[in-house]
């Protein structure tokens, strides 16, 4: 399956800065009875997006007016703990979520976010705390994540760099899921192949 390539993004960068945010609260489990992936930005926050009563909570940061569609989310450390459900990181996608900021993620939710093509930057927590606050003023929202430069630019012109591994970082630009980077190197697959049937010829 071929993913949408990440190169250059621009969007609003949504604060949600509470630390372990598990995926049972970004994804509920009364939305994984599905056996499709559609739908599911619909469960995606659901106890804090939603009332009791049904109706969007206009606390909640996606549903204020400066960070609906927003396309990031800065959020806080050991975000995506708790159940390993897949859930969660395709709600994030179909809600327009391309990239998620922060300090720590869990490890789980980490390969699922890469599996899937959304891109996870880590940031020290000091450098994540100031930029949570900086994208929590209205007319500070909009950032640019520029993943071949591997920088963060700001709406006043400040640039934060970021580190990523080179295998993801690739995978992430040229929108290739697992096996589409496995077939990235099958010359180098084919050539093992190839020194290992001559080294062992009892195995053809």
């Amino acid at each position: 399956m071929s993913l949408q390539p990440f190169t250059l993004v621009t969007g609003k960068a949504a604060p949600m800065l509470a630390a372990n945010i598990d995926t049972d609260v970004i994804m509920p489990k009364q939305f994984l009875k599905g056996i499709d992936r559609s739908g599911l930005d619909r469960g995606l926050f659901f106890d804090l997006r939603f009332l009791a009563s049904g109706e969007l909570n206009p606390e909640f940061v996606l549903n204020q007016p400066a960070w609906q569609g927003a396309g990031f989310m800065v959020v806080g450390p050991n975000f995506g703990c708790g159940s390993s459900r897949e859930h969660a990181v395709w709600g994030l996608k179909q809600m327009g979520i391309r990239a998620l900021i922060g300090s720590s993620f869990a490890g789980i939710f980490y390969d699922n976010c890469q599996r899937n093509g959304v891109l996870l930057i880590t940031l020290e927590e000091t450098v994540l705390q100031q930029l949570g606050q900086f994208v929590s003023q209205p007319a500070q929202a909009q950032i640019s994540v520029n993943l071949e430069a591997q920088e963060i630019h700001l709406a006043d012109g400040q640039v934060i760099p970021f580190q990523i591994d080179t295998l993801r970082k690739t995978a992430l630009l040229l929108g290739l899921d697992a096996i589409g980077s496995t077939l990235q190197r099958s010359d180098e697959i084919k050539a093992f192949e190839q020194r290992h049937l001559a080294a062992n010829p009892w195995l053809s």
